[in-house]
């Protein structure tokens, strides 16, 4: 997911999309460990996705503080 998509999302939208790829991320690591992953770059995707996600709400609480 682009970072341009992910700005276009509310708050409670970003919420739940965070909530969703970390259950996503718990799943794969699970298959991971038992030897059922079909595509282990996936994990890494998931993974910089939860990060873009956490930078762009942390950029949101940073700029409503200091207006």
């Amino acid at each position: 997911m682009k970072v341009k998509d992910i700005r276009e999302f509310s708050a409670t939208e970003l919420e739940q999309k965070l909530a969703g790829l970390k259950d996503e991320l718990f799943n794969l690591r699970f298959q991971h460990a038992t030897g059922q992953l079909e595509n282990p770059v996936r994990i890494r995707e998931i993974k910089k996705t939860i990060a873009r996600i956490k930078t762009i709400q942390r950029e949101r609480e940073l700029n409503a503080s200091q207006a």
